[in-house]
Order: structure tokens, then sequence, then C-alpha cells
């Protein structure tokens, strides 16, 4: 990252602005008039949805540049950043999970799965940046201009 442009730089703050916006607004992490959650916000939500935001716009930078290296890591990207909306959402707002598992159930068998989803989406972006960072490495024209 040490000789990554000012682009890549301005890239990774908009994608990871966007990110933050993206997950943050329907989980109720951003509060506005359009959505409302029905649990508070956990203590923990908050640097989850940090971490997947700068790891996303991290990611995102790393495919600014004039050749793009092999392997593409763009599923674990998207992986990782739904499982992070599942992971801090609301457990009783999340349609999906309400409808699997009734109101009680998310309570009961849902609520208490989310920080291992964390855990894992967490995981995943950073695994995809640390792919992508070496693949970045073993390409030798990467950064020749």
């Amino acid at each position: 990252m040490r000789i990554w442009t000012r682009r890549q730089w301005l890239v990774g703050f908009v994608a990871g602005c966007v990110t933050a916006v993206i997950v943050g607004v329907p989980t109720g992490i951003i509060p506005t008039s359009y959505f409302s959650r029905m649990t508070p916000v956990l203590w923990w939500n908050y640097p989850v949805w940090l971490v997947t935001a700068i790891l996303s716009g991290l990611i995102v930078a790393t495919y600014v540049a004039p050749v793009q290296p092999p392997p593409s890591q763009q599923k674990k990207t998207l992986s990782g950043g739904l499982l992070s909306a599942f992971a801090v959402g609301c457990p009783i707002c999340n349609k999906l999970v309400v409808t699997a598992l009734g109101t009680s159930g998310a309570l009961t068998y849902f609520a208490p799965v989310q920080p291992v989803l964390a855990i894992a989406s967490v995981f995943m972006l950073g695994e995809a940046l640390r792919r992508r960072m070496r693949a970045l490495k073993i390409c030798p024209t990467y950064y020749e201009h």
C-alpha cells in the first residue's frame, strides 16, 4: 500500500464510505427516517461496521491500477459484506430471518449467531484483501508504467 497512487486511496476512501452507507442505513446503524430499528444497536455492531467499510474500500482500491492482477476476490468481498449486514442488522427487522424462524426464533436463535457472522465476515474480507495484496506483489508489471 505504500506505493499506491492518490487515485487508489481516493477510490478506496469513496468505496469505504459507500459501503458504510449501504450497510449502515438498512441495518439501522445510521439512523434515517426511512428505516427504524426494532432492537438497539449493540456495542460490537459499530466496530464490525467500520472494519467492513475499511476493508471493502481497500479491496476496491486494489482494482484501480494499470493491470488487473489475478486472482479475483470479488465473491469473497461480496459475501463478506453481505454477512456483515446480516451480522450487524436488527434480528427481528430481517424479513428473511423472521419468515424462516419467526420473531421469537429470530431473537432466540439468530441473534446469538450474529457475532459469529460478524467474525466470519471480517475474516472473509481480510482474506480477500490479503490475497489481492499478495497478487499485486506477484504481478511484476503491475506498477511498471
